[in-house]
């Protein structure tokens, strides 16, 4: 066995005796919830406000009931609320050699730092695919149940196409919430930073240069804010890889570099 491939054992290993890879995957899962709920709404008006759950603010999110518009919220869901779920992993991936006092330890290992940074991003993106793939199947599920009309099979796939993209997107950015969890040597650095680019995505994209902010796009990819052609252009897109490459050589260039006696 190759030292890349014990490396990523051994993080699958740390991944697979914790709960929080596994309770962000739950905790996600209310996305596809809720988006069948408020198709139920939206399907029987009447029903849902016997029931006590019509709102207005149902009422405007969506406007007709169909596997078109159920796919689109998905879609939309795993661009903004996926962002702070894979933060979350991936703050806990980097950040816990530092918060339980392994760093000095792993670093001593006759492993590269360069391959243990790139098990760390292995498992996240193995973890991002996994769960992108659970949140579309419970999806599919969520809406044969409440039996929401305008089904096809190339609708289906288009919108496979569309989560995976978006969360592939979005797993392109947190190389560089990988580099403010090792720098700031724990977990709430790289929350407060996911935060913070949450917030500004919405201000800057409000403000018509979204696509220019490389945490705005994979929500405008999305379709959140209109059609994604009229939004975003090929710049988009080069603008999200130079920001995952720079996450990923600052990160690199961290773990070979800085000072970890600490």
């Amino acid at each position: 066995m190759s030292s890349l491939q014990s490396a990523v054992w051994a993080e699958t290993l740390k991944a697979r005796r914790s709960k929080v890879p596994l309770l962000a995957a739950i905790g996600f899962t209310l996305a596809p919830l809720v988006d069948g709920l408020f198709m139920f709404i939206m399907k029987d008006p009447e029903r849902a406000r016997e029931m006590g759950l019509l709102s207005v603010k149902a009422q405007m999110a969506m406007s007709t009931a169909e596997w078109n518009t159920f796919f689109s919220v998905l879609t939309q869901a795993i661009a903004i609320g996926g962002f702070i779920v894979f933060a979350i992993v991936t703050a806990w991936i980097f950040g816990r050699e530092f918060s339980d006092h392994t760093a000095k330890d792993l670093m001593a290992l006759p492993t590269s730092r360069e391959k243990i940074v790139a098990a760390k991003l292995i498992v996240i993106a193995a973890w991002v695919l996994a769960v992108c793939l659970w949140i579309f199947c419970i999806g599919l599920l969520i809406g044969y149940l409440v039996d929401i009309p305008g089904w096809t099979s190339q609708l289906a796939w288009v919108s496979f196409r569309e989560v995976l993209l978006t969360g592939g997107m979005t797993l392109l950015l947190m190389t560089p919430v990988a580099f403010i969890a090792s720098m700031g040597r724990g977990y709430l650095p790289p929350l407060g930073f996911a935060v913070l680019t949450i917030f500004f995505s919405q201000i800057i994209a409000a403000t018509g240069w979204g696509d220019w902010f490389p945490w705005s796009i994979p929500a405008l990819f999305s379709g959140a804010a209109g059609p994604r052609a009229a939004l975003l252009g090929p710049h988009s897109y080069v603008i999200v890889a130079l920001a995952s490459l720079v996450g990923l050589v600052s990160t690199l260039y961290w773990w070979r570099s800085a000072d970890q006696t600490r």
